[in-house]
């Protein structure tokens, strides 16, 4: 039995990724390798040469990722400094002036961003909501797909299989932002993607305190560019980084199996209340995404969407909660939430609440946020 086959369970693949044959004397997992040069004689044939280039720290991280991305098949993963770095780099390592992009215009606040920096380069951007599978009405010519599902901060979800089998034929390489689901809710790569992308300085890594970023692929020469981009760039994670991921990844399952729950009993527990429209969370039965995440999602993710009357109601809300981060990250063992419109960017109402359930215990949590929501109304 090897946590690099699919015949053992996401704790055990969790705990095991990506950890080296065991040396007598020596740690399970090595602590991380601080060095911009390596020793160099005579030809620059192995593995390590430069710092900007690869190092063993990362190479244990990226082996674990890829293990859970894809169990029983050789991919290749890279690392990135943040989620950002990893986005940046499918797009601009796989387009070029004249080419054309699908976007979801539903997705991470920060793709408008790279919108602009697309369209300055003489790359051709269109964009469309990712619930219904909306971009398929825009893929005719694109070179590439970008899908982010389920949507941040909306939660919709669309058919994976559907558009990466459409985009394929059509010519089009596809992409998959992965953020909220992580490889233990969905495996993008199963679906049919070309790329696995996520910020893992959310769920993956899940304690709030480190900036990194993935991707992963089947094609070694997709991988290859993508490499070669980061390498050009320099975004590379730091050691440090890489190594407490990787510790981190070891209490993924518990992490996201305890998150996913408390997600579930809150989205629950916020259907009886009349202050809230617009609930979403893939995992209740009664969302509109329910059945399409249903067949392409092993866990629903920590994240959840709503919606309180007014700006007012909405900050008097996040302020009267005790556990519960006021914060614009999301996948941290604490929970937390925030008025998502204070920031614009988002197609949300003043009130749009995005709320991240951590690791508490869910009664705690639930009545952490009732109560909040009970002095919010008065």
């Amino acid at each position: 039995m090897s946590v690099g086959d699919d015949t053992v369970g996401d704790g055990t693949r969790a705990v095991r990724a990506g950890l080296p044959e065991p040396v007598k004397y020596e740690p399970t997992l090595p602590g991380p390798v601080f060095a911009a040069h390596f020793h160099l004689p005579g030809e620059p044939t192995g593995p390590y040469t430069y710092g900007r280039d690869q190092n063993p720290t990362w190479t244990h991280l990226e082996r674990a990722i890829g293990e859970l991305e894809a169990p029983g098949e050789s991919v290749e993963t890279v690392a990135f400094a943040s989620g950002m770095a990893a986005v940046s780099a499918v797009l601009f390592s796989q387009l070029k002036a004249g080419d054309a992009v699908v976007l979801p215009d539903d997705g991470y606040q920060a793709l408008p961003l790279v919108r602009e920096r697309l369209e300055a380069y003489g790359i051709e951007v269109r964009t469309a909501p990712t619930g219904g599978d909306a971009q398929l009405s825009v893929l005719d010519g694109a070179r590439l797909l970008w899908i982010e599902t389920p949507s941040n901060p909306g939660l919709d979800v669309c058919d994976v299989r559907r558009l990466a089998e459409a985009a394929h034929a059509a010519g089009a390489l596809v992409a998959v932002d992965n953020t909220l689901a992580t490889p233990l809710g969905q495996r993008p790569l199963e679906l049919g993607a070309d790329f696995s992308v996520a910020s893992d300085t959310k769920g993956m890594t899940g304690h709030g305190d480190i900036l990194l970023g993935h991707v992963t692929c089947r094609d070694t020469q997709l991988a290859a560019g993508v490499r070669r981009w980061r390498k050009v760039v320099g975004a590379i994670p730091g050691p440090m980084e890489a190594w407490l991921a990787h510790r981190s990844l070891a209490t993924l399952q518990l992490r996201i199996e305890r998150q996913c729950a408390n997600a579930l009993a809150l989205a629950e527990a916020l259907g009886g209340r009349e202050e809230v429209s617009g609930l979403r969370y893939p995992g209740l039965a009664g969302d509109p995404s329910h059945k399409t995440a249903s067949l392409q999602m092993r866990r629903f993710g920590s994240v959840v969407s709503f919606v309180l009357p007014d700006r007012g109601h909405a900050e008097r809300f996040l302020g009267g909660l005790r556990l519960v981060d006021d914060a614009t990250s999301f996948g941290a063992v604490r929970s937390s939430a925030e008025r998502r419109g204070r920031w614009g960017g988002d197609a949300v109402p003043e009130g749009f609440i995005r709320f991240s359930a951590g690791a508490e215990d869910a009664d705690d949590l639930v009545a952490d946020v009732l109560r909040a929501l009970d002095e919010a109304g008065r």
